[in-house]
């Protein structure tokens, strides 16, 4: 038996490939969550085994991140001197981390095989309640990890894709929680709560706690958010799963590159595709 052929989730606490009362009241939770303010966790979604399995994985292949060492704002646009100084898309920020990317991860092994299991996406669907609903096409982001050490790591920004879902694997040894402002642009860029955040001075912020194996689903397109800065040796790993609400969609190449050191021809060809107007 191969990787591929085991089943890392937690059916008996989440039959998420099965129709009947359990997955209903799954999905109700998960949705109410999302409705409220646009995060849900799954606690213990993966198996101890599974845990086990997809730390060993992300071991074997750390080597292959692209670690980055940048400033960057909540958008990953540069710096526009025709901005007031203090308007938040001129507020630069430390980021260290490194993502390995999905061509990293065999089709065989242990992430590939929560991804691919029967019924996944048909529940993430579900939770989201979205008709139009793809796995993001992208060669190098559709399930990839995203890999932080000791120092900053990813401060405030929005996501690319419209909703993000979330597997933590492994935590640092201290810090690393997840933060997050729910919704502040939802209908609008919302520039003057952005800075509030950015400065600290926003009521408007969750801090949340993951443990290896909860699944997190996430409206990062809409939600400002960040990883609070991590200590120790021990890495953090988070494997993400995008999906997006049209097909065909890839990164742009400067995101592309910035994110993963590299570019495929298919995003250059793509380049300029989006859903939506909003900056990044």
């Amino acid at each position: 038996m191969n990787e591929h052929d085991k089943c890392y989730i937690n059916l008996t606490r989440y039959p998420i490939h099965t129709d009947g009362p359990e997955r209903d009241a799954i999905l109700a939770r998960v949705r109410d969550d999302l409705d409220r303010d646009g995060c849900a966790v799954l606690k213990g979604f993966l198996t101890d085994e599974g845990v086990k399995a997809l730390t060993q994985e992300a071991d074997g292949v750390a080597d292959m991140g692209h670690k980055s060492f940048s400033r960057t704002n909540a958008y990953f646009s540069k710096d526009d001197p025709n901005l007031p100084v203090d308007d938040p898309r001129r507020q630069f920020f430390a980021r260290s981390n490194a993502f390995i990317a999905a061509d990293n991860f065999a089709k065989a092994g242990a992430l590939r095989s929560v991804h691919d299991f029967e019924g996944f996406d048909a529940f993430i669907q579900a939770c989201l309640q979205e008709e139009n609903f793809f796995r993001y096409a992208d060669p190098l982001a559709d399930v990839i990890v995203n890999m932080a050490g000791e120092g900053n790591g990813f401060p405030w920004h929005f996501d690319t894709n419209n909703f993000t879902v979330t597997l933590a694997i492994q935590n640092a040894e201290a810090g690393g929680a997840f933060e997050y402002a729910p919704g502040i642009r939802e209908g609008s860029e919302n520039f003057d709560e952005v800075k509030r955040v950015l400065d600290g001075t926003s009521d408007k912020v969750t801090v949340l706690e993951l443990e290896p194996g909860d699944l997190q689903l996430f409206r990062g397109r809409y939600s400002l958010h960040r990883v609070a800065p991590l200590k120790g040796s021990r890495p953090r790993y988070v494997a993400i799963f995008s999906y997006v609400a049209e097909p065909d969609m890839v990164g742009s190449p400067e995101r592309t590159e910035q994110l993963y050191g590299k570019t495929l021809p298919i995003h250059w060809e793509r380049s300029g595709r989006r859903a939506d107007a909003y900056l990044d």
